[in-house]
């Protein structure tokens, strides 16, 4: 018991929770989820990192491409690796892909978050002018 004690103490909980990193799935929220989670974490950390395993990797790169397209993010680093996995079905563990992509603000990020932000306000207010249109038009 007293081993036990000693290595929950000895945890570095720094690493195991990083305030900045996102574990994607490729089942449970769609791709613009994360696109926009990503963009929330990197104006309040200064970067992201995105992680997944296995079929979810491929929303982790396409995610990664959208920000770095959109001309928001910069690569810093990429590493893959493989994690054993328990299958309860088969008793044994099975190995799987593993992706993490770091990736950082691009110097303008902020002015093109705050375009973009202004542009959706713009948006808003246009359709809330056209609906507002809708009902005097009924009256």
């Amino acid at each position: 018991m007293e081993a036990i004690t000693e290595g929950v103490n000895n945890i570095n909980i720094s690493d195991s929770f990083k305030k900045n990193r996102i574990q994607v799935s490729n089942t449970k929220k769609p791709l613009f989820f994360y696109v926009n989670l990503a963009k929330r974490y990197m104006q309040q950390h200064n970067e992201v990192e995105l992680s997944a395993l296995g079929m979810a990797i491929a929303t982790v790169v396409t995610v990664a491409e959208i920000l770095k397209n959109n001309g928001l993010a910069v690569e810093k680093k990429i590493m893959t690796s493989t994690v054993d996995i328990k299958d309860d079905s088969r008793g044994r563990p099975v190995q799987k892909a593993k992706i993490e992509i770091v990736l950082g603000k691009t110097a303008n990020f902020d002015e093109l978050m705050a375009a973009a932000a202004a542009a959706a306000a713009v948006a808003a207010a246009a359709e809330d002018g056209e609906n507002g249109d809708l009902e005097e038009q009924g009256a």
